[in-house]
């Protein structure tokens, strides 16, 4: 009669699992299905017990991490984290000590502000974006091969 107690309680994590997606019940579901076949197999409920925890928090351990990484690949970057590392130009001088500042990438505005606190990045400036936080990029100034580059490419 345990022994349907141990597979119930490994069906409920299984289910659990399964709607939340986050793993974290699935490794009890491992250790209650080891639990059910030393409860087969006539092992004392102590045993039973003692080794349902054993077997959870070894799988717990020791394959948590390789689950996270190989398990849940759904991130997918949305196209304005592809504009991080894309050279832009300044369209209203960008002041942090004002909260002022505008830069055009690919065509689109943008509100922005710069990495150094202290710098005035003036009109016609050429950046780098180096991240994205809400609506508005963080940028910094571009190295004159990005400028030169920049300048030959758009005529």
């Amino acid at each position: 009669m345990i022994t349907l107690y141990w597979l119930g309680a490994a069906a409920v994590f299984t289910v659990i699992e399964i709607l939340t997606t986050s793993l974290t019940t699935i490794w009890f579901a491992g250790g209650a299905l080891v639990a059910a076949l030393l409860s087969y197999l006539g092992f004392s409920e102590l045993a039973q017990v003692a080794v349902f925890v054993l077997i959870s928090v070894l799988l717990l351990v020791l394959t948590r991490q390789w689950a996270k990484e190989h398990l849940n690949n759904r991130t997918v970057k949305t196209n304005a984290d592809r504009l991080i590392g894309e050279t832009c130009l300044v369209t209203e001088t960008v002041e942090n000590l004002t909260n002022k500042g505008q830069v055009t990438v690919k065509g689109q505005v943008w509100s922005a502000r710069n990495v150094d606190d202290e710098q005035v990045l003036p009109e016609g400036t050429l950046v780098r974006i180096v991240a994205i936080t809400g609506v508005k990029l963080t940028v910094k100034a571009a190295g004159e091969d990005e400028d030169r580059i920049y300048h030959e490419i758009s005529g």
